[in-house]
């Protein structure tokens, strides 16, 4: 069983983002010793608004770039400047900042013509990547020197917009990292976080895992308890992004929780323990799975088998972002935001309404998941096998 690269996801919805900074969650931050001028190009998706309130807690100068449109409700008190990285980024044009962090990093030619302008303005340029850059996952351990995803350069060429990125994710991510390197070398910090979680998630491929086991019962569980699986919390990757700002991290750095640390089982029994539910976990092979339509990575979330290209999953090396000021909270925690992020009621009729079907789609399995229908028969086929 194979899993595709990881396709491109929207930033999460207005409900999302603005129910999470309303409950009030974002961690206390420390000033830091000397304030920078950062700015950031997008922050107000996902990871964007924690970013930016993490900067704003330690007292950073904070100006935003994007087209306007996403969230603009947030961050009323922040420079804002409106433009688009396609086709217009003059609005940065005679301007200085000590670091800009760029997550809209899907395409070589946009991100480099940001870099072009910015060079000479900032000292430093962190690119938002992924972990998908890498060519597989084979080798248990391996780190931020492994083989990188290649595209072809006339394939490559003809990718002019993140909506086509698709199965070139990882490859096209790598090429950013490069252009941006060429342009500014030795000013470049590369951030390659793997699966993005917590409170505010959008693709809800971990969220999954305490919806479901929250609501109890026989829970469909993938292959085998002991396999690894890595993700990182929302905040941690926040948290990263801005210490390394103030570290002035440059290099390349994976940012994830620590390799073969966290396993299946661990997380279905946090899942369980937190949320408090009667939950029983059935572990069926990933061949079985397979026979019967269900899926690593978009059915049975968070998962690949540890087989193939695919060896080394949920083992890579972190150790160099640990030793540079990343810091991974405990699962627990993750899982427990999670749930109270899902069961929030918000006060605004139209958030309230956002709320309640965000909760009725997460059992559906619409986004990611197995549907509770297939989920049952998968588990009677199980069961019934010869």
């Amino acid at each position: 069983m194979t899993m595709p690269r990881r396709e491109f996801v929207k930033t999460s919805s207005a409900a999302a983002v603005a129910a999470f900074a309303a409950s009030g969650a974002f961690a206390i931050t420390p000033k830091a010793r000397k304030p920078l001028r950062i700015l950031f190009l997008g922050g107000t998706g996902f990871l964007g608004p924690h970013m930016v309130e993490r900067a704003i807690a330690a007292g950073h100068e904070v100006t935003l770039f994007n087209r306007g449109r996403s969230n603009p409700h947030l961050f009323p008190d922040v420079e804002k400047l409106v433009g688009d990285r396609y086709e217009d980024i003059s609005a940065l044009e005679g301007r200085e900042w000590d670091a800009v962090i760029d997550t809209f990093t899907y395409v070589p030619e946009t991100v480099a013509r940001t870099a072009e302008l910015l060079k000479d303005h900032v000292g430093q340029y962190i690119v938002v990547s992924t972990i998908s850059v890498y060519a597989n996952y084979a080798t248990p351990g391996m780190d931020e020197s492994a083989p990188l995803a290649e595209i072809e350069d006339e394939v490559a060429a003809a990718i002019k917009t993140h909506r086509e990125v698709g199965q070139h994710y990882g490859a096209m991510k790598a090429r950013v990292e490069q252009a941006v390197e060429d342009i500014m070398p030795g000013r470049t910090c590369v951030i390659r976080p793997g699966l993005i979680v917590g409170p505010g998630d959008p693709t809800d491929r971990f969220t999954y895992w305490p919806a479901r086991v929250s609501r109890g019962g026989e829970v469909l569980a993938p292959g085998k308890p002991e396999h690894y699986t890595q993700s990182i919390d929302v905040r941690d990757l926040a948290d990263f992004c801005i210490a390394s700002c103030e570290r002035k991290n440059m290099g390349i750095y994976n940012a994830d929780s620590p390799g073969a640390s966290r396993t299946m089982g661990l997380l279905l029994e946090t899942c369980r323990a937190v949320s408090g539910s009667d939950a029983s976990f059935t572990w069926v092979p990933a061949a079985f799975l397979q026979q019967h339509q269900v899926g690593a990575w978009q059915h049975m979330t968070c998962w690949v088998p540890p087989e193939g290209d695919y060896l080394g999953f949920g083992q890579v090396s972190v150790a160099k972002a640990l030793a540079n000021g990343m810091k991974i909270r405990p699962l627990q925690d993750t899982v427990r935001d999670t749930l109270a992020w899902i069961n929030e009621e918000p006060e605004d009729a139209e958030m309230m309404e956002r709320a309640v079907n965000r909760r009725a789609r997460l059992p559906k399995a619409e986004r990611a998941g197995v549907a509770p229908e297939k989920e049952a028969e998968v588990l009677e086929a199980w069961h019934n096998k010869p």
